[in-house]
């Protein structure tokens, strides 16, 4: 009997290259069209939870009897959700936002299998800047590292060097927890 392939809901190169880690390589990437709009009064555990889920159901519909492995990342200041910045100088509001201070990255991961069994799992990482100046956030915007990143930051990018501290997942932070996404993957059936 074939098994069944495994297909990856998410354009992300960083997330391929994660799981990649773990000796997992999708059978295809396939990435999910869905409203990323957070809900009146939801928090962003619950955004992020709900956004890996509807990723996966979305791809899972178009492609029956497959494994469908989905996730979303977003930064959190208190209540604050910093998705993608639209711009440079809403990377700029948010790098000024995260100077100084302590911040969540939350990543959800959800899977589906070709039996239609789900399974999720939520990611939270405290991380803690240290002030940034002036000339800081100008080099992280110079960087590029801002474009396509929640919170306008990759931490294996020129931001690794201004955390002071980390507690949690750091393939979390990247975009991919790998001790979650692993146990999920095993959890439901799915072998390498």
């Amino acid at each position: 009997m074939e098994r069944p392939e495994l297909i990856l809901a998410s354009a992300s190169p960083r997330r391929r290259e994660l799981l990649r880690q773990i000796g997992v390589e999708p059978a295809r990437i396939v990435a999910a069209d869905i409203d990323e709009t957070s809900l009146k009064d939801e928090t962003p555990r619950r955004l992020v939870a709900r956004l890996a889920d509807e990723k996966a159901a979305a791809v899972a519909a178009q492609n029956p009897n497959v494994f469908v492995l989905a996730a979303d990342t977003i930064v959190a200041v208190g209540t604050r959700i910093l998705g993608k910045p639209t711009d440079e100088a809403d990377a700029r509001r948010m790098l000024g936002l995260l100077s100084g201070r302590a911040h969540k990255v939350l990543t959800g991961v959800a899977l589906i299998a070709p039996d239609g069994r789900q399974g999720a799992r939520l990611s939270e990482t405290r991380i803690k800047f240290r002030r940034l100046s002036e000339a800081d956030i100008d080099a992280h915007i110079a960087s590029g590292d801002w474009t396509d990143a929640a919170g306008a930051y990759r931490i294996q990018g020129l931001a690794g060097g201004d955390v002071a501290f980390i507690s949690g997942s750091f393939t979390g932070v990247v975009g991919l927890p790998l001790f979650e996404t692993k146990n999920l993957l095993t959890g439901l059936g799915w072998r390498p």
